[in-house]
């Protein structure tokens, strides 16, 4: 009869412990995600656009990156033109902490009034900024491992 129970037992456990419904699954952690953001600008207005970025468009990244939703912002402008057709003029690289976060287009709705209470104000020099803006593109990115 001990016999009979221990066999049932281990046949059970076996049982169980194959079946993938009562395995405990694995937690799969969202990657980060890098994204680079290029702007084309009017011709002789760049500085004045990455000034206005820098005023308004920055402090909200630097809160998301203290919340940890953003884990690295870099910001570049070429040094040399190059043809119309390809040129940009300011890139700003932003890696999210998931993907979710990075296309949640909501995300820094919460600071905007705490950054920036003349709600009047901020929301006419965002838009003188982007009137200065001929086109914009985000280009999601990954890493290429080399040999």
């Amino acid at each position: 009869m001990k016999r009979q129970l221990l066999c049932i037992f281990v046949l059970g456990s076996f049982i169980l412990i194959g079946n993938p419904s009562f395995a405990q699954k694995p937690v799969v952690e969202a990657a980060p995600i890098t994204i680079e953001n290029y702007y084309k600008i009017k011709w002789g207005y760049a500085d004045e656009f990455i000034a206005l970025w820098k005023k308004n468009h920055y402090p909200l990244l630097k809160k998301l990156l203290e919340k940890g939703d953003v884990l690295n912002i870099k910001a570049e402008s070429p040094i040399i033109h190059s043809s119309e057709d390809s040129r940009w003029d300011f890139k700003v690289t932003l890696t999210f902490r998931t993907e979710h976060l990075a296309f949640d287009y909501s995300i820094t709705e919460p600071f905007k009034k705490q950054l920036f209470p003349d709600q009047d104000t901020y929301q006419k020099a965002e838009q003188h900024r982007f009137e200065l803006v001929i086109a914009h593109w985000d280009v999601p990115v990954e890493n290429v491992t080399l040999p």
